[in-house]
């Protein structure tokens, strides 16, 4: 059992967080308590959304308002292009003539957040130099493998709509994803705000200041590995996989990463909202955003957001009835 007071700091700390990011990203409270669930969770984040709506800014803004030792790098950003080479992101051995030795220059995989901006436009043996650094937080170049940061985090971005000149995503890549999320359009009042005033987003960023150290966030990422999930809940989460690999309209069913992922999340999920324990809501909560994107379907006119929504109400139900 975790103490009282730690849980409110954590949901306090929380709190600040979205509240220090939301003055670049306006009126997206949800989407930043969910990009910070993934990032204490340990997990990546794709964000699949139409051009303009603040992917960028969201990832920058994270980075804005931590601190950081010296000679640590933050942040990097890889613009993803179909002549975009693996060694363009790893980094790459290169001979100095100064020592008569190979001196290896770090990609800019080598950072705490990476944002790879428009992901699908890369060829798979390009989008394929992330595997190993998101499922082992490493990356091998000839024979020597390089840690990377414990809190190292990809955030990827990809337009759903604008499907040429891309390249579609493996499932092996999909699936090291914790979650998939959309920021979608402004509100209303934020978007005649945002349009009266040309520099906001900017501005916002320029101002925002360094609030959290790395620290804090690793006690986060400790504390929520102390959140206490039921095995009935645990159960849930199975039965809804298995739903999956069973469906007649799915081709590809959940994997055991999905529940593993899904269950983590959660435990920060629950965290975050101020208590110790993981209930079904949360399950509900993180469901789409978690599952969704892993599935694989036979007839696509079946949407896999609905078939995951069903099958969670479907056994929760069943599960008090």
């Amino acid at each position: 059992m975790i103490q009282p007071d730690l849980v409110r700091k954590a949901q306090q700390t929380c709190q600040e967080l979205v509240d220090a990011l939301g003055l670049a990203i306006r009126g997206k409270a949800l989407f930043l308590k969910k990009l910070l669930t993934a990032w204490i969770a340990g997990g990546h984040v794709l964000i699949e959304d139409v051009p303009g709506v603040g992917k960028t800014t969201a990832v920058k803004a994270l980075a804005s308002v931590l601190k950081a030792p010296a000679k640590t790098t933050l942040f990097r950003r890889i613009q993803f292009t179909p002549d975009l080479l693996p060694y363009d992101i790893t980094g790459v051995d290169i001979f100095s003539p100064e020592t008569q030795g190979f001196e290896f220059l770090e990609g800019p995989i080598f950072s705490i957040l990476v944002l790879a901006d428009e992901l699908n436009r890369a060829t798979p043996k390009v989008q394929s130099a992330l595997l190993e650094a998101m499922e082992e937080r490493t990356v091998t170049v000839g024979n020597k493998t390089r840690t990377l940061h414990e809190l190292f985090m990809v955030v990827a971005t990809q337009n759903p709509n604008d499907m040429e000149g891309t390249y579609p995503l493996p499932q092996a890549q999909l699936d090291r994803f914790m979650l998939r999320l959309s920021i979608g359009y402004p509100e209303a009042q934020e978007e005649e705000q945002l349009m009266l005033d040309i520099s906001a987003r900017k501005d916002a960023l320029e101002h925002l200041t360094p609030l959290f150290t790395l620290k804090e966030v690793l006690n986060l990422r400790e504390l929520s590995h102390q959140v206490f999930v039921d095995p009935k809940i645990g159960s849930l989460a199975r039965q809804v996989l298995d739903q999956s690999r069973k469906h007649p309209q799915v081709s590809l069913g959940l994997s055991p990463r999905a529940g593993i992922h899904w269950i983590r999340a959660a435990r920060v999920w629950a965290l975050l909202n101020g208590r110790d324990y993981v209930i079904d809501q949360d399950l509900f909560d993180l469901g789409v955003d978690v599952l969704a994107h892993r599935l694989g379907l036979i007839k696509h006119q079946v949407k896999p957001q609905e078939l995951v929504s069903q099958w969670i109400r479907d056994v929760i139900a069943a599960a008090q009835s």
